[in-house]
């Protein structure tokens, strides 16, 4: 069994996650792997558990957050691989 790294629970059914750098993390559900893993809107504060919009190296969960912080917004698109255009 491994304990939640995020509320303690010690679980039979537990699961790891790796990260890229090399980060080992032991969570009993998903929810508490996105509170733990998922990044952060830089708009609006929520975690982004979809695809997101990257623009200049910024993170949003939306086009509509993206539009709202960038200068150039009016130009963000929502869809996988979003980019200003």
């Amino acid at each position: 069994m491994a304990v939640c790294e995020v509320c303690g629970n010690d679980y039979d059914l537990a699961f790891e996650v790796r990260t890229q750098d090399g980060g080992q993390h032991f969570f009993d559900s998903f929810e508490c792997a996105i509170h733990e893993l998922a990044p952060v809107c830089e708009h609006c504060g929520c975690r982004v558990v979809g695809h997101g919009v990257h623009v200049d190296g910024r993170f949003f969960c939306c086009a509509h957050c993206a539009r709202s912080s960038t200068p150039r917004g009016e130009h963000v698109r929502d869809a996988v691989g979003s980019a200003l255009g």
